[in-house]
């Protein structure tokens, strides 16, 4: 694949370090595949965009899935998968994530993490939806996340691992051959470095989690913009599946008008035993599946908001009042705390819930070990498109197959680093363009965005809802381009301005995507085209920018994903350590 030639318009970098390997990105993902890295002998950095332990990882709730009880096979964690997946899995990367997966998880206790665990010692494990066993190890009752992302920044911290932090990755950086040279980033005032910046290295991986914040309510993080997918597409890259936007179904509702990071009421409430009822106290998912509550998310959520149009209805509620006190305050004490400060006792009452922008299923193509489309950039966490998700994520699948994959991205960045004398030496990036190639968006710009694709292609799609969309967002696009056409014109280079940009880049893609698949699969609901049709829509709809900004958007020939660079050499598999 070629690049593009489209940078954000912001200043030359101003400073420069060298390194083997980048890593953007301080989650699960990210921290995995530098420690490994590092760990390999590779001269390391990550880069983050706040603080090492402020990405979407610390925010999991629920827990890690791999089959780690008796009884429970990978071959089970499979087909679980492939369920939820409906019918756009993957299969051998899901085969990769369930086989690797235990022992990944193994890793990550032999790292520093503290899972619950039974006071004879073995692993304490939880059911969620669309999981038919007992297979989620969850930390802290309800706070996995936060367990997870204390122990890889302590032990990224322990060895020494150069980090920078406060950091926004804006660019790749591509050598006169057009392999990957590094990025371009702006860092925010503290630290060693200040301002624009590039970190050369012949690898760099994606792990910039996802791009929620492209609606209006999500359970995402600020730091959520799609930065990673963005620059990506910019670089020349494929992104596929950016349609299925899974939408948690258990949000704490705040209101109409709420935007922003909303407090998510995790699916393991479900699992240990809380119901979906509406006003009248009625249980409306018993009968629609024959696992009700703890159906997949995307038919949970459907579930939900049919039950809340049939009643003209705000909000649903969870009731999980027969917990009783102890219970909420040993198993869920973060949830407990969060709906507490809004007001709410789930001890004594139920909590009113609606669905919310939750996780990207799609993102960034990539093969089983993390190559993108564009040579030497790898992705992964949410970020990049393995195949593993499909239509839809099943529960606590995340935090795995952002360890599983990391690891496998390490291990072709040494065997790369090891067998290629290219990857052995520090490239030379082609200059940076003297002037802008990208106009920039004004800061407010963003909430327009927001509202536009929540109206647009939220839960509930329509050819019309996504045509008006598109023209919206079309309309946006071309104003800040004939500004910068016409006179020059583009919005202040800084941070807001950056987000909001690529906030348009993802949301343009996402619902370009919505509008081609034309049926209802998983997280991805048409009222206009309500049945799934294997027949014409068993297949991935790929996305590329092309050099004047449009977007190039076809639809695979099978549901099979073509080779992303067919002569890249195999990795070694990851191995056990």
């Amino acid at each position: 694949m070629t690049s593009t030639g489209i940078r954000l318009h912001a200043p030359a970098p101003g400073w420069s370090i060298d390194a083997d390997v980048v890593v953007v990105g301080s989650g699960v993902a990210g921290l995995t595949a530098a420690l490994r890295c590092q760990a390999a002998g590779l001269t390391t950095v990550v880069v983050t965009k706040a603080r090492l332990d402020d990405g979407s990882t610390r925010w999991a709730q629920g827990g890690i899935a791999a089959a780690l009880g008796d009884g429970d096979t990978p071959e089970q964690h499979l087909q679980d998968t492939l369920v939820a997946g409906v019918g756009l899995c993957d299969e051998e990367a899901v085969r990769v994530l369930v086989t690797e997966g235990p022992h990944a998880v193994r890793r990550l206790i032999a790292t520093g993490a503290h899972f619950d665990a039974s006071a004879e010692g073995s692993l304490e494990l939880t059911r969620e939806g669309g999981h038919h066993r007992r297979r989620i190890v969850h930390a802290g009752g309800d706070a996995t996340g936060a367990e997870v992302s204390r122990a890889l920044v302590e032990a990224v911290r322990a060895r020494g691992l150069r980090t920078i932090e406060n950091a926004l990755v804006l660019d790749l950086l591509t050598d006169a051959d057009g392999r990957t040279a590094g990025v371009t980033l702006h860092v925010m005032g503290e630290g060693q470095h200040d301002g624009v910046g590039a970190v050369h290295a012949p690898a760099v991986v994606l792990a910039t989690g996802g791009m929620g914040q492209v609606f209006s309510a999500t359970t995402n993080p600020s730091v959520s913009t799609g930065d990673g997918v963005a620059l990506a597409l910019r670089a020349g890259a494929e992104v596929s599946d950016l349609e299925f936007m899974q939408f948690h179904p258990t949000v704490l509702f705040l209101g109409p008008e709420a935007e922003g990071q909303q407090p998510l009421i995790s699916e393991a409430v479900r699992g240990e035993g809380a119901h979906l009822v509406d006003a009248d106290g009625v249980r409306f998912m018993v009968g629609q599946h024959e696992l009700a509550e703890l159906a997949p998310r995307d038919i949970v959520a459907k579930g939900i908001l049919r039950r809340m149009l049939e009643q003209d209805a705000e909000h649903m509620f969870l009731d999980a009042r027969h917990f009783g006190a102890e219970m909420w305050e040993n198993r869920f004490p973060t949830i407990l705390a969060a709906c507490r400060a809004h007001g709410i006792d789930p001890v004594h009452e139920p909590i009113p819930i609606a669905p919310a922008a939750h996780y990207a299923s799609g993102g960034v193509r990539t093969d089983s070990h993390g190559r993108t489309t564009v040579a030497g950039l790898y992705a992964c966490g949410e970020v990049a498109c393995t195949g593993v998700h499909g239509a839809n994520r099943l529960a606590s699948n995340s935090l795995l197959e952002g360890l599983v994959y990391a690891e496998r991205i390490a291990d072709d960045i040494v065997a790369q680093h090891a067998g290629d004398a290219l990857h052995a030496r520090v490239p030379e990036p082609v200059p940076h363009p003297d002037t802008p190639a990208h106009p920039l968006l004004a800061p407010e710009t963003r909430f327009a965005i927001q509202r536009i694709t929540t109206e647009g292609a939220g839960v509930l799609r329509s050819a019309a809802s996504l045509a008006k969309a598109a023209g919206e967002l079309e309309r946006l696009h071309t104003e800040a381009r004939d500004a910068l056409q016409d006179n020059g014109k583009t919005a202040e280079p800084g941070v807001d301005s950056w987000e909001a940009t690529n906030l348009l880049c993802v949301a343009r893609v996402l619902v370009a995507a919505a509008q081609r698949r034309e049926e209802t699969r998983g997280c991805h609901w048409r009222e206009d085209r309500t049945e799934r049709d294997d027949a014409h829509w068993r297949r991935h709809i790929v996305v590329r920018l092309n050099p004047d900004r449009t977007l190039d958007v076809h639809t695979t020939d099978t549901a099979d994903f073509p080779p992303t660079r067919p002569e890249a050499p195999a990795a070694r598999p990851s191995q056990e350590q």
